[in-house]
């Protein structure tokens, strides 16, 4: 990676040879280090635009998995805290854009980009028979899925999901630091993705 074509701090320089480890040799402890880094600055740029630590700590995990996932894209003509906070502050606006839309009131009119509004079709929350029944076979095969992840996992996403415990009281029921819970129920999550993801029809 050529990094002499402009004047980079040393902090920056550094950041270089991390990233070029972790590219060419896969090199575990380079990531650690680059998230090691750069995890609080990331987690308070989050937090400004998301206003909830629990969301921030959320997205911020996710900044990082995506950054590392794209590394290869990096380029050295930025320093990487100017790219990974690029990253961070798109993913943000995302969440944030989806959240707006979720919670639109369904009084006010949505508009179209000619300006005409739309109404939301929403369907009456108390299911027949037929869709409830369907409903729980979902549930239930969920759950079968859930049971073919590592035990440690099993049991966050229970507690999580099936319990709807917060992350604080996973963290007090299991005596495991916030940040360890957070983090483990992200990579459970990605674990649960890659096995449904060929299933879409179940979810």
């Amino acid at each position: 990676m050529e990094i002499e074509q402009k004047e980079f701090s040393d902090k920056a320089k550094k950041d270089f040879l991390l990233v070029d480890r972790a590219i060419k040799n896969s090199d575990q402890k380079a990531y650690a280090e680059l998230m090691k880094r750069y995890r609080k600055s990331v987690f308070h740029l989050v937090l400004k635009m998301v206003r909830n630590a629990d969301e921030a700590e959320d997205l911020t995990i996710e900044a990082f998995a995506k950054a590392f996932k794209g590394l290869t894209k990096f380029n050295p003509e930025f320093t990487f805290s100017t790219w990974l906070f690029r990253i961070a502050t798109n993913n943000c606006i995302d969440y944030i854009r989806k959240k707006r839309i979720l919670t639109t009131s369904l009084d006010n009119p949505l508009k179209d980009n000619d300006g005409d509004e739309m109404t939301l079709d929403v369907r009456d929350s108390a299911l027949n028979p037929e869709d409830a029944n369907i409903r729980e076979q979902k549930i239930e095969l969920m759950r079968n899925i859930v049971t073919k992840l590592p035990s440690k996992y099993q049991i966050l996403i229970k507690m999580r999901y099936f319990q709807e415990l917060t992350y604080e009281e996973i963290a007090v029921n299991l005596d495991f630091p916030l940040g360890t819970v957070k983090a483990q129920l992200h990579r459970a999550k990605e674990l649960l993705y890659d096995m449904v993801k060929d299933k879409k029809d179940i979810i």
